[in-house]
């Protein structure tokens, strides 16, 4: 410490570097500088001496201290010479250039000579923007403000006026802090951070580092830590573009989380244990020739661990969280698109239409990036045409929330063309079948030559004579003369130009007030729906629409009404913008990727039958995932079967054999005509529903075989435990019972159905015969033993016969069972 005062004593170091203007000491101010150094080393020497000796470095200020924004050579630097606090011009922080420097900061930068090293690392108030009229002060209560010295409105506090604060210091770490009496800390700087983070600096739950601002505009880009550790760059607090790993998984007070950022170049997350959780590092960790490093999240939204070469004197990127940087949400701002050339990422304008061509745009049509707005497609004179952006991806900023539809490509295009409330549509070329739909004009995107993706922008369809026009504004050009030598009399000419223009006003003021009629109309109902719901439109138009629909979990519960209507476990009724009902189901305990959830869903969504309830979209979120099913009106058949308040002879015996038929045939179209076998996984009456004609429509089917793994030891396929699934509903549906016995006999089983329902004559009995025997087929303990679902539904059409069942379900308890010795089922002549 003895060797830092003698270098700046020896070097002539300016007094005017450890203080500022004391607003009580007005005069004599080199004098009372000079005494004060002479003092403070005539204190360190005698404590030196005795062995007490600060482990920090610091220059402190009195109450009182205080610098003016007109005085920028009056700074206030620590005592290594590393950190000094002072006003800041706009260039200090951002590399951008700001044409709008309208303002200056209040902030702690690095002291390391040229302006370009000299990087802020704390600013006041986040990066606040005074004019130079303005003041910092530590207060005589103790207090750090800035105030505007016109009318001294205080435009930030350190709200420390009851603390006894004595004194302020800025450390040699860069850490701005307040001092009582005991030297005590009662406030620093380290635990507000803007947009660094440095050694030995924590970061805690909510704290966030916000990027500068640029040009005037508050920055949407965040880097946050989350109560699980996990940190995260973010985009507003709508989209998360890089994350670590290593979160806990279940948060509690107990394990208390921070990052941290070390001197040797370490970023990483411990819990309350010091237990490291994750931890990244620079390329040049431990190198012996960086003197300095920071943590700083840029005005572009890359985080980055940034190193002082000594020799170089330069600032060099040891690490940034995204590589690459088109990655970044909204990189290169609206309307524009990020991609790469032999020096790097650079911005284009999305349509070249858009580009300022320096015809005198307003202000609010251009981004920042300089590229204008899109042309507002209702102002199209012609319709509108899709343009063709290959190996693009675009993706909607205001609001950041783009749904996805299964299509592919040409389909993703038309999908896009036909919906009027479509901006933009991008589809994926990786095998996912994803169609990323856009619905605002906010838009942003990124390209590169071996990105998958197309991309279709919908703009106006520009007529030929305009096209030329443009080509030709000066409308120079060589006159057409007339084939004919005859001429024309100017007076007839006259009238009859004049007729035309009459028929031509009265035909465009005709065509206006039946434009504006049909405008308004189409308006009024439209305000009448919300058109945020992405299948609003379609489904309107087609009620057979299938395209599936990405729906976010706040949407769900809009369409739910907050999940206001049960109608069973996990199971809610829901309605669409055009009065349509749904069904929409939790999905609980499901774990899976989002890869193989789209996988899965979209198999489910590609499956068409009468007998199946159609899935119409689903909702993957971090927490939560939902099917949405149509609704079937009338119920599950459990209810119809079983429900108290019903009459259990409302379904005749004939009406229950037709669903039991409308349920094996479902189930065939699953195992047999899909593409794959899809089990059901989950057959019950509770997922059978029935519609306004008793027509029975399987549901919850594939959720088991898709999301979960079969058990190992299972001695059976998922198809064959549908086949015993369906036989036991078949005597639930036959005999009314809910656990019917397993163990009658064939004969009673028969009798019993017959005299509970009356019915005479030898079909009758025959048709019962069938339905039992098939029944007892399909729950037997072998699986092999159980026939095909195919098989199963011939029976039960009655084109096909089957013998009685080998097994208990035949005899008597003691007789001697010949299972080997049972005949198989045989076709019909």
């Amino acid at each position: 410490m003895l060797a830092i005062w003698a270098n700046q004593l020896n070097h002539g170091t300016p007094v005017k570097h450890f203080q500022g203007k004391s607003s009580k000491v007005q005069s004599f101010i080199s004098l009372y500088a000079s005494v004060a150094l002479f003092v403070d080393v005539f204190i360190l020497l005698g404590f030196t001496i005795s062995g007490v000796c600060e482990e920090v470095g610091k220059a402190s200020v009195p109450l009182g201290f205080e610098v003016s924004g007109f005085d920028k050579t009056t700074t206030w630097v620590s005592q290594n010479g590393v950190f000094s606090f002072g006003f800041l011009e706009g260039g200090y922080l951002t590399s951008i250039n700001d044409d709008n420097n309208d303002g200056v900061y209040v902030g702690i930068r690095y002291n390391l000579g040229n302006k370009v090293a000299n990087l802020p690392v704390w600013t006041v108030g986040g990066g606040l923007r005074v004019s130079e009229n303005s003041t910092f002060r530590l207060s005589e209560d103790g207090r750090l403000v800035l105030f505007e010295n016109t009318n001294g409105l205080i435009l930030w506090s350190s709200n420390t006026s009851k603390l006894g604060v004595q004194k302020a210091s800025l450390l040699d770490d860069g850490n701005l802090v307040l001092l009582n009496n005991q030297d005590e800390v009662v406030w620093q700087s380290f635990n507000s951070p803007t947009s660094s983070l440095l050694p030995r600096q924590s970061f805690h739950f909510p704290q966030s580092l916000r990027a500068p601002s640029t040009k005037s505009i508050s920055s949407y880009y965040n880097f946050v830590i989350r109560p699980s550790g996990e940190l995260a760059l973010v985009w507003e607090s709508n989209v998360t573009y890089w994350k670590s790993g290593g979160a806990l998984s279940s948060p509690s007070p107990i394990s208390t989380k921070a990052a941290r950022f070390d001197s040797d170049g370490i970023l990483g997350v411990f819990d309350a244990t010091n237990k490291s959780i994750w931890s990244i590092s620079s390329k040049d960790f431990q190198d012996s020739s960086v003197s300095l490093r920071h943590l700083r999240i840029d005005s572009d939204g890359n985080l980055r661990i940034y190193s002082w070469f000594d020799e170089l004197k330069k600032w060099k990127v040891g690490w940034q969280a995204v590589e690459n940087q088109c990655d970044v949400f909204g990189s290169c701002g609206l309307y524009s698109l990020c991609g790469f050339n032999a020096t790097g990422p650079v911005c284009n304008c999305l349509h070249e239409g858009t580009i300022d061509g320096g015809s005198g745009s307003t202000g609010s049509d251009l981004s920042i990036s300089g590229c204008k707005k899109l042309v507002d497609l209702s102002n199209c004179k012609m319709r509108t045409s899709m343009m063709v952006l290959k190996h693009t991806a675009l993706y909607g900023l205001y609001p950041p929330h783009d749904f996805d539809v299964m299509l592919n490509e040409d389909n993703c295009k038309a999908y896009c063309s036909n919906d009027t409330s479509c901006i933009a549509a991008t589809s994926k070329n990786d095998g996912s079948g994803l169609c990323t739909v856009k619905r605002t004009s906010f838009i942003s995107g990124y390209n590169y030559p071996s990105l998958a993706a197309v991309s279709f922008l919908k703009v106006c369809l520009v007529p030929q004579a305009v096209s030329a026009r443009n080509a030709n504004p000066q409308g120079e050009g060589t006159a057409n003369l007339l084939s004919s030598g005859r001429i024309i009399a100017h007076a007839s000419a006259g009238k009859f130009v004049t007729a035309l223009g009459l028929i031509g006003l009265a035909t465009a003021l005709v065509t206006l007030t039946l434009e504006i009629l049909v405008w308004f109309v189409y308006h009024r109902q439209k305000d009448t729906v919300l058109t945020r719901i992405p299948f609003n439109k379609d489904a309107k138009k087609n009620p057979q629409y299938s395209a599936l629909v990405r729906l976010s979990f706040e949407e769900i519960k809009e369409l739910t009404s907050d999940f206001a209507t049960q109608l069973g476990p996990s199971i809610f009724q829901g309605i669409l913008p055009n009065q349509t009902p749904i069904i929409v189901k939790s999905l609980i305990n499901v774990v899976v990727s989002e890869k193989d959830f789209r996988a899965a869903v979209s198999i489910l969504g590609g499956t068409h039958h009468r007998n199946l309830v159609a899935v119409k979209g689903f909702c993957c979120d971090q927490k939560y995932k939902f099917l949405i099913y149509e609704f079937v009106p009338c119920g599950s058949l459990d209810k119809w079967l079983f429900d108290s308040e019903r009459n259990t002879n409302e379904l005749h015996l004939q009406e229950r054999l037709n669903i039991a038929l409308g349920v094996a045939r479902g189930l065939a179209y699953l195992h047999l005509e899909c593409q794959s076998c899809v089990a059901h996984g989950n057959l019950k009456l509770e997922n059978v529903m029935l519609d306004q004609n008793l027509v029975p429509k399987l549901m919850d089917f594939g959720l088991q075989g898709i999301f979960q793994e079969e058990a190992g030891s299972s001695s059976e396929s998922a198809s064959e435990r549908d086949i015993y699934k369906f036989g036991h509903m078949l005597l639930q549906i036959t005999r009314v019972k809910r656990n019917p016995s397993l163990n009658d006999d064939v004969n009673r089983l028969i009798s019993e159905i017959v005299e509970t329902h009356g019915l005479e004559g030898r079909d009758g009995y025959e048709s019962v015969e069938r339905v039992v025997r098939i029944a007892l087929w399909c729950v037997q303990t072998q699986p092999f033993l159980r026939p095909s679902i195919g098989e199963v539904v011939k029976v039960l059409e009655g084109t096909l016969s089957v013998d009685r069942p080998p097994s208990i379900f035949a005899f008597r308890a003691g007789q001697q069972i010949e299972a080997e010795e049972h005949n198989e089922i045989q076709e019909l002549p």
